[in-house]
């Protein structure tokens, strides 16, 4: 028909892009989007560059065999690169390419969790100081874990209720936890101080917060709002990546670890202790004064009693459960 054109087509994103925009719109971290956009890159790579979509289950056996046998990665590394791969064949190019079998897995470390004694994690929490000392108390006191920390919201923090509410924790779930009495006050006057900061970056035309999911575009005005704000925010403004506003965004994790490293060093531990280890403390020393066990999963926030159990396995061993025999020849 003379004068009507089509419309031209919109070009099909590149296949990097899909992959991110698959990975945003199922709400996974950053992170995440990150760690498989780049397993994607290194399997194309690997493959001279070669499309995903001409190659299946025989180049991704090759390429997570090579990560085993010749690139000598962890257990969970490799892991991590199926996973990516696997979504990518999935959710993006919706090709089934069946059930890794004969790949040749990376051999999975049988350690046990560090655990710290009481007076261990007290020694740790005397060279902590400000605001790694809040959270490393809260790590341990509260159980949470690390980014549940670094990631708690203001609103989040019931003082009238001792309690703290961690939202969209592992597996997206959320749950509620207790509110140490020990660190109410010094908490409290940490977010007066986070507060002050806000209202100076609201006057300087700041103030944004980053809004999971849609909560953005439903409340625009929630961004500012103070409730919203990060307990543990980072000490400069930055740009968010995905949406290239300037924001203050939460604390980075590696804080709260390397002041956790010093602090160990100073206290003259050598076991080989993290921000992790804190919440394994939280963990069994609960028990060992008699909570149950279904409380504790409650607590930790755990999907199966079998991960909390790892705890009173811990409890079960050495000098904690059971006599050396040597304590029986009365010599």
């Amino acid at each position: 028909m003379s004068g009507v054109h089509p419309s031209p087509t919109r070009s099909q994103p590149k296949l990097l892009e899909q992959v991110r925009d698959a990975i945003r719109a199922r709400h996974y971290s950053l992170r995440t989007e990150e760690a498989y956009v780049r397993w994607v890159k290194r399997f194309i790579l690997f493959h001279d560059k070669r499309h995903p979509r001409d190659m299946g289950l025989q180049e991704v056996q090759q390429f997570l065999t090579h990560l085993a046998v010749e690139g000598h990665v962890a257990a969970s590394t490799q892991s991590q690169a199926l996973s990516a791969l696997l979504f990518l064949y999935q959710q993006v190019l919706k090709q089934d390419i069946g059930w890794i079998e004969e790949v040749v897995r990376a051999k999975p470390p049988q350690r046990m969790p560090v655990v710290l004694t009481s007076d261990e994690v007290a020694a740790v929490l005397r060279q902590l100081a400000g605001t790694p000392w809040i959270m490393a108390t809260l790590l341990y006191g509260a159980g949470l874990r690390l980014m549940e920390c670094v990631r708690l919201r203001v609103k989040d923090v019931d003082f009238a209720y001792h309690q703290i509410v961690v939202r969209d924790g592992k597996g997206q779930k959320d749950r509620v936890t207790m509110l140490p009495q020990q660190v109410k006050e010094p908490l409290q006057q940490h977010i007066q101080a986070v507060q002050q900061l806000h209202e100076a970056d609201l006057q300087a035309g700041a103030g944004h917060v980053y809004l999971p999911y849609a909560l953005a575009r439903k409340y625009p005005y929630a961004a500012k709002e103070w409730g919203w704000q990060y307990v543990f925010p980072a000490r400069n403004l930055s740009v968010d990546p995905r949406s290239g506003i300037t924001r203050r965004h939460h604390v980075d994790p590696s804080v709260i670890n390397k002041a956790i490293k010093v602090a160990v060093r100073r206290a003259g531990l050598t076991k080989h202790i993290s921000a992790h280890p804190f919440r394994h403390a939280f963990a069994t020393h609960l028990l060992q004064r008699g909570t149950d066990i279904r409380t504790m999963q409650q607590l930790l926030g755990h999907n199966d009693l079998a991960t909390t159990m790892i705890s009173t396995h811990i409890l079960q061993q050495g000098g904690q459960g059971i006599q050396s025999p040597l304590d029986d020849l009365g010599v």
